[in-house]
């Protein structure tokens, strides 16, 4: 028996990451929306025009979160994490390669993506 996820089906959970209206450099994962604020280190306000979404780079979809450069740093640490919420709900959480952020400075978070693959 074949397995089958439609593209509007990968598209549904895109299009809801990609709703996302702040994009948090963290220190650590979150369990929650409330956990973001004891591991932030900095944010940045998103809009729908940094989201692309797109087939996926060997199947699936993906949606790709454009480069967000200089990015205020509001509390010192070790980002590990990157987290999207809608202010109320978080959306998605992703790795990161480990940086020491400095309070005051800016940070550049690299353009990446969300992608979900076609089941096998």
């Amino acid at each position: 028996m074949a397995k089958a996820l439609p593209d509007v089906t990968l598209d549904a959970a895109l299009d809801k990451i990609a709703t996302a209206t702040r994009q948090t450099v963290l220190s650590a994962e979150p369990a929650n929306f409330a956990g973001i604020a004891a591991v932030l280190l900095a944010s940045k306000t998103m809009t729908g025009g940094q989201y692309t979404k797109a087939d996926g780079d060997v199947s699936g979809r993906k949606v790709t979160v454009a480069q967000q450069a200089a990015v205020p740093i509001t509390a010192s640490g070790t980002a590990s994490h990157i987290a999207y919420d809608d202010g109320a709900t978080l959306l998605a959480v992703t790795t990161c390669t480990n940086q020491v952020l400095t309070n005051g400075g800016t940070v550049t978070v690299p353009a990446h993506k969300f992608e979900f693959a076609d089941p096998t």
